[in-house]
């Protein structure tokens, strides 16, 4: 399984585009801010049939320190980011 690293996605953009590799650089950097920044206001972004990002909080709880098995440390609650895959993402996957 590889991974796709994200100066290889500028480049698969850029050939698929026919941009430079500024050009998709740029775009991918701005896509990725605005999905950022909606999600700090708590907005939900939708990309129909391929998937939403959202952000949930999750609960504080009590875990167990790594270093010291028999320690408890409280976690704190947190915001955090969600991906839920779409339909279409999801039968893609499954045409493989």
């Amino acid at each position: 399984m590889a991974k796709l690293k994200k100066g290889e996605l500028i480049d698969m953009l850029a050939t698929k585009t026919e941009m430079s590799k500024k050009e998709s650089e740029d775009m991918i950097e701005a896509l990725l801010d605005i999905i950022t920044t909606s999600l700090q206001k708590g907005d939900e972004i939708t990309f129909t049939g391929f998937g939403s990002f959202v952000a949930k909080m999750r609960k504080g709880r009590i875990g167990i320190n790594p270093k010291n098995p028999t320690q408890k440390i409280n976690i704190p609650a947190s915001i955090v980011p969600r991906f839920k895959a779409g339909k279409g993402l999801k039968d893609a996957l499954q045409k493989k």
